[in-house]
């Protein structure tokens, strides 16, 4: 696979390449990563979740290694007019990765990035609040940050999140995702020293809901739950 994919760094599920649902949820999907990452069970490492989809995967990885569980708070920098989309992604220390064929096709100045960052940074702080409360941030330093999320579509907020991780100083980065389309892999794979990935798919079409039976938004509240029973 790493000849044809120049993804060296990629652990994958091949019988479960290029197909669509084949997760039962999230939390199913957590369990199989989990094997994948039994290597780090009573390692000095941490699990940082994704919000809001990253948790359900996240908190299942962390039950099963016996791992701390946290959050990485990463939000999509939406095209205007279509929030759906997104022309980069921004962190919570201001880290901010662009997709620069986007910005240009849609002409974005830098004033114009500047405005739908900052407004982003005020959702991001508003969460931070919601779900940590005063809780610090945790101590990366020389640990190793497992990052999770439900999925990469474009791969620009895992980009974002593994270059606001990498500040902290880990021994080590892997990042943890069920799914994820090919072209997000190779542009996340500079950057992470391990990538976990047990779905990998390509196409112009792709969806990262379509690797599960069920799948649905998660609102605050779930999280919040997740964070409690890890928590307390």
């Amino acid at each position: 696979m790493a000849d044809r994919f120049s993804l060296d760094k990629v652990v994958e599920n091949e019988s479960l390449r290029s197909r669509r649902h084949v997760f039962k949820d999230r939390t199913h999907a957590g369990e199989l990563l989990a094997k994948k990452l039994w290597k780090y069970k009573g390692e000095d490492a941490i699990v940082l979740a994704i919000p809001a989809g990253g948790v359900p995967v996240g908190y299942r990885i962390a039950v099963d290694l016996q791992l701390p569980l946290d959050l990485m708070v990463v939000r999509k920098l939406p095209i205007p007019h279509n929030p759906e989309a997104g022309f980069g992604a921004l962190t919570t220390d201001g880290t901010t990765v662009l997709n620069e064929p986007v910005v240009e096709e849609l002409g974005l100045t830098k004033e114009e990035i500047d405005m739908y960052a900052s407004e982003r940074m005020r959702e991001i702080k508003e969460r931070l609040r919601k779900f940590r409360g005063d809780r610090p941030f945790p101590d990366l330093k020389e640990k190793i940050a497992i990052i999770v999320d439900d999925g990469l579509a474009s791969g620009y907020t895992m980009t974002a999140a593994i270059l606001s991780v990498r500040k902290h100083q880990p021994r080590r980065i892997v990042v943890a995702v069920p799914t994820a389309h090919l072209g997000a892999l190779e542009k996340i794979s500079p950057y992470a020293d391990e990538i976990i990935c047990l779905n990998i798919r390509s196409g112009f079409l792709f969806a990262v809901a379509d690797a599960y039976l069920k799948w649905y938004d998660l609102d605050d509240s779930e999280v919040i739950d997740y964070l409690k029973n890890t928590w307390r």
